[in-house]
């Protein structure tokens, strides 16, 4: 007779554990190796895309180069891990949950990741641009020459598309705090004004100093909140319908 989740020793446990984490290890340094050798077309696509009027890259460093594809290799390794990672935790309490249970939370796995794609694509393709051709508008009325370094032009693109993508998944958490009773619909109205202010200074501290570009952003991350509040409604019926039939 197999065992279960609660008769399992806690070296099963490290076990399971240990197993699962060499999986995650294993994609991440393939995924790695891949990111390295695509690197240059990943790059000169990223080049192509966000400077078009053939702004020149530079560095100031022998290193800078070196760095550029790590720094490459390492997003294209958390693009492929990050299902991975999120099934393997998935698969791993799931032996102590009851088979609704299973398959209420597996749907956080495909749903997390396509609003990480989602906040990927908004951030790189639409306000990434936008923000360095203000910039660029600022130093071309300055009379500056424009000579931009790899990688301060690599440390705005992940300051930018990072925070962008992780609030994106705000959806996802709501529903997750609200399944396990920490938040509820009632909460999350209540926090309104305040939860628009914290979105309102994160827009404006990831765009330029303009009206349009602070509306884009904000605007999104408003309809988020909003989209969140519904999500915890519709997981409180839910749940409250389970639990009465």
């Amino acid at each position: 007779m197999a065992k279960t989740n609660t008769e399992m020793s806690f070296v099963e446990h490290l076990t399971e554990l240990r197993k699962r984490l060499l999986i995650i290890a294993f994609v991440f340094i393939l995924s790695f190796i891949i990111g390295y050798v695509v690197s240059p077309i990943i790059l000169d696509f990223i080049k192509s895309y966000t400077f078009p009027n053939d702004v020149e890259w530079n560095v100031f460093t022998f290193t800078d180069g070196f760095m550029i594809y790590l720094k490459c290799s390492f997003l294209v390794a958390i693009v492929f891990t990050l299902p991975v990672l999120i099934y393997e935790i998935w698969a791993f309490i799931k032996p102590g949950l009851t088979p609704k249970e299973a398959r209420a939370t597996f749907i956080y796995i495909p749903s997390s990741l396509l609003l990480l794609l989602i906040g990927v694509s908004f951030s790189f393709f639409i306000l990434f641009p936008m923000v360095l051709h203000f910039m660029s508008s600022l130093n071309q009325n300055l009379g500056a020459t424009e000579t931009y370094g790899i990688a301060q032009y690599f440390t705005l693109l992940f300051n930018i598309v990072l925070p962008v993508s992780i609030v994106f998944e705000l959806p996802v958490v709501v529903m997750f705090l609200t399944r396990i009773g920490i938040l509820n619909p009632a909460l999350l109205k209540k926090a309104r004004k305040v939860s628009y202010f914290i979105l309102v200074v994160i827009g404006v501290s990831l765009t330029p100093p303009d009206f349009v570009s602070d509306i884009m952003i904000i605007i999104p991350l408003i309809l988020l909140f909003e989209f969140s509040i519904q999500l915890s409604s519709w997981t409180v019926k839910r749940k409250s319908k389970r639990e009465n039939s």
